[in-house]
């Protein structure tokens, strides 16, 4: 592997691992708001003992995904000094908040929240979980705005002396057509991740009949959140879908492996080579413009469409990565929303569940967290040879002088330290998880929560 690959290779996985902590911040965050306002509003305990739990598996979970991300910068700025230098007046503006709300309002709100239990008053100590979940959503809106430049340009102006893009308008940054469509498909699959983590542990710890009605709740809430955010993902997936295709008709044509422009394309459930496949006819066209009709540009002509239009080069993407990152993509996020159904019908009315389906809710976090992963290797890899999507390339965002003995070194201190990480956030996560409900965070004993002021 050369340098181009190695560099890409590291950023994939630094921006890979920190995402798996990513969805579950978003999703933790506004479920421990959730459950405290259900507390106030209901009086029930075990509202507070579930608001308790879920909000320290989230403190564990932001603070390993700070950790991550800070190695994410670090990589950024090791390996791709060109690419900043270029568009560091874009994406200046976006790093720079999404810093300080994820360093500043929520780590400071959030500590606020667990340590102000006996101080603050009602109204003030649920004000400060509200703001933690709403900081992740903005974080969460303001960086996809960054990568959402790199898929559709905009809001920006090249100085013709430098090169160098100046940004016009971080209104319009904001409010990329790529970044509206984004949002609300990357909030619901994280919606499908911290749910599928409750299903697990309330499924869990049911089973043990150790607080048993409390962690039939938290189940079913997972249940719930994976069920719901897998239909949002389906819903808002076709928005992004046809958004992606106006402005990266190559992406789409990618995902099919489509080499020559069809009117009324199928979508291939399964391929093997190109003499056998499973298809659904005009499902393409649907998929793309939202009609069985639609004309869907090739591989082949687009790939003619951009030689002419920035010169001589291959413009395709690696077509197997795109073709089956896609589909895998959609065929776990299904299974998890499937799994999360069957649990629901399997345990209405208080049914105890089956031993087979709590054994298999334990592995179900596995699978959301596959689909968010597979999804962005696909909107990565499906964008390539780009960086900035008709702008530059890949090759000319990587820093001058960087050497393969260099980039592999730091891939694997990388990888050592993110291996202690999932060590870390695993152990923390499984011990919280065979605790008692009211067990502090910082004891061995099991002792009940401190008494509220309010």
């Amino acid at each position: 592997m050369d340098v181009l690959d190695l560099t890409r290779l590291q950023f994939a996985v630094v921006t890979i691992y920190h995402y798996l902590f990513v969805p579950l911040s978003i999703s933790l965050s506004a479920t421990t708001a959730g459950l405290q306002i259900a507390w106030m509003r209901t009086g029930q305990d075990r509202y507070r003992q579930l608001t308790l739990l879920v909000g320290k598996l989230l403190i564990v979970t932001f603070a390993v995904g700070v950790v991550t991300g800070l190695v994410q910068e670090f990589q950024f700025g090791l390996a791709w000094s060109e690419f900043a230098r270029f568009y560091g007046d874009v994406f200046g503006p976006t790093l720079a908040i999404e810093g300080m709300l994820a360093f500043f309002l929520e780590a400071t709100f959030l500590a606020l929240w667990y340590f102000g239990w006996d101080r603050l008053s009602r109204p003030v100590h649920l004000a400060t979980i509200v703001v933690v979940a709403v900081g992740t959503l903005l974080s969460a809106f303001i960086i996809l705005a960054a990568n959402s430049f790199m898929q559709h340009p905009v809001a920006f102006e090249l100085d013709p002396t430098t090169g160098r893009a100046h940004l016009t308008s971080f209104r319009e940054l904001l409010l990329n057509e790529v970044n509206l469509a984004a949002f609300p498909h990357t909030t619901a699959g994280a919606i499908m991740v911290g749910g599928a983590l409750l299903l697990a542990i309330g499924a869990w710890r049911r089973a043990a009949d150790v607080d048993g009605a409390a962690f039939a709740t938290l189940a079913r809430i997972g249940a719930w959140m994976t069920a719901a955010g897998g239909a949002l993902t389906a819903i808002t997936g076709d928005h992004l879908g046809k958004v992606i295709t106006q402005v990266q008709p190559m992406k789409m044509a990618a995902a099919e492996a489509l080499y020559s422009t069809t009117t009324g394309a199928p979508f291939s459930l399964f391929a093997v080579g190109p003499d056998f496949s499973i298809e659904v006819p005009r499902l393409l066209s649907i998929l793309a413009y939202g009609s069985p009709d639609a004309t869907v540009a090739g591989i082949d002509d687009l790939q003619a469409q951009y030689t002419a239009a920035y010169g001589p080069g291959s413009y395709i993407p690696m077509i197997p990565v795109a073709f089956w990152s896609f589909r895998l993509m959609i065929g776990v996020g299904m299974l998890a929303m499937l799994f999360a159904v069957l649990y629901l019908w399997r345990t209405r009315r208080g049914r105890q569940p089956a031993a087979w389906l709590i054994r298999a809710a334990v592995l179900l976090p596995l699978l959301p967290s596959a689909a968010n992963s597979l999804g962005w290797i696909f909107t990565e890899t499906a964008r390539q040879p780009w960086i900035a999507f008709g702008l530059s390339k890949v090759a000319d965002g990587i820093s001058p002088g960087l050497t393969s003995g260099e980039v592999l070194a730091s891939l694997l201190g990388f990888a050592a330290v993110y291996g202690v990480l999932a060590v870390v956030w695993l152990r923390l996560v499984r011990h919280l998880a065979r605790q008692p409900l009211s067990k502090p965070l910082n004891s061995d004993a099991a002792e009940p929560e401190p008494a509220l002021s309010y």
